[in-house]
C-alpha cells in the first residue's frame, strides 16, 4: 500500500525546485497572499529549526525575531503559493533539530557560518 501512496505522489504531485537547505540555514521564502481579489508578495527570513516528512508531505519551519518575540511559521514544501526560496546562510549545526534554539537570547543565538 505504501508503494502505491509513493508512487502517486511521484508522478501526479508537482514538485518545484528549490535549493538545497538544512537546519541551521537562514533562508528567504517568498510566498503570495491574497487579500480579497488582490495578491501580493510577502516573505519571511529566518532561521531553519526543522525539515520533516519526505515527499509531498515534506514541511520545514523557520523561526525569525520580531522584536523581542520569536515567530515560527511552517512552510511545506510543495506549497503553491511558494514563489522562490533563497538560501542567505549556511549555517553550522550538529543537529537535524535544532529546538533549543528557542531559548538561546543574544549572542548565544548567533550560528556559526559555514565555509564553502
Amino acid at each position: 500500500m505504501e508503494a502505491l501512496v509513493k508512487f502517486i505522489q511521484d508522478e501526479f504531485v508537482t514538485k518545484k525546485e528549490f535549493p538545497q537547505f538544512q537546519s541551521g540555514d537562514t533562508i528567504t521564502v517568498y510566498y503570495e497572499i491574497k487579500e480579497g481579489e488582490k495578491t501580493r508578495t510577502q516573505f519571511f527570513r529566518g532561521v531553519v529549526i526543522q525539515r520533516r516528512g519526505t515527499g509531498a508531505s515534506e514541511t520545514f519551519t523557520i523561526r525569525k525575531m520580531s522584536g523581542t518575540v520569536g515567530v515560527e511559521r511552517i512552510f511545506p514544501v510543495n506549497l503553491p503559493a511558494i514563489q522562490k526560496i533563497e538560501v542567505n546562510k549556511h549555517g553550522r549545526v550538529r543537529r537535524a533539530r535544532i529546538f533549543y534554539f528557542r531559548g538561546l537570547t543574544g549572542k548565544k543565538a548567533r550560528i556559526q557560518e559555514k565555509r564553502r
